[in-house]
């Protein structure tokens, strides 16, 4: 049997852990390209992890640049990748599913533009933007969200969220964009900045 990847579009939802009974490690892939305007754009992709409130329980459960893993080791970004634009996963974020403390109710994936406000940067010039869910077992797809929303001037998108059911785990395609940057984000899911 040919397996196939499940293409998501905005606000649709798909259970994980019903279509996959074992899966445990997951690699989040995030990707994008931007178009030609003579400066340097750096995308960073970033994990928060999520109480019940939607916010999260301590400022160590935002994932990012400058804090690799979280404490539980379920949740490690592979690292900054500063050009962007390779037609492959430009950030990774590693989740280990047995790992995510129980207090832990859902997983946004989000991705800034760094210094935007600054370089007078926005989501308007970037395209080609996707999120994908791969199972670390075998290293298939499992599935894929290509956000085709015009942005124009946000600074910060929600790609996508994981979030915890009574049956394990649902992958929804979030899509929302916002202005503000990192910093929006971070008093979004309460992260003292």
């Amino acid at each position: 049997m040919l397996f196939r990847s499940v293409s998501l579009s905005k606000g649709q939802k798909i259970d994980l852990s019903k279509t996959n009974p074992n899966l445990s490690n997951i690699l989040i892939g995030l990707g994008w390209s931007v178009n030609n305007y003579g400066a340097n754009f750096d995308l960073d992709a970033s994990a928060f992890l999520l109480g019940a409130n939607g916010k999260v329980l301590s400022d160590s459960d935002f994932v990012f640049y400058n804090n690799l893993e979280h404490q539980s080791g379920s949740v490690k970004s592979m690292g900054d990748n500063r050009t962007g634009g390779s037609g492959t996963d430009d950030e990774q974020i590693k989740v280990d599913l047995s790992k995510v403390p129980a207090d832990v109710k859902k997983i946004a994936f989000t991705v800034t533009i760094n210094d935007a406000e600054q370089l007078g940067q926005n989501f308007g010039a970037v395209s080609r933007a996707f999120v994908r869910v791969v199972n670390e077992a075998n290293n298939k797809e499992l599935v894929r969200y290509d956000l085709n929303e015009k942005f124009s001037n946000e600074t910060a998108v929600i790609f996508a969220e994981l979030f915890r059911t009574p049956g394990g785990w649902n992958f929804s395609a979030a899509g929302e964009g916002l202005r503000g940057g990192l910093e929006a984000l971070c008093r979004k899911y309460g992260v003292n900045i």
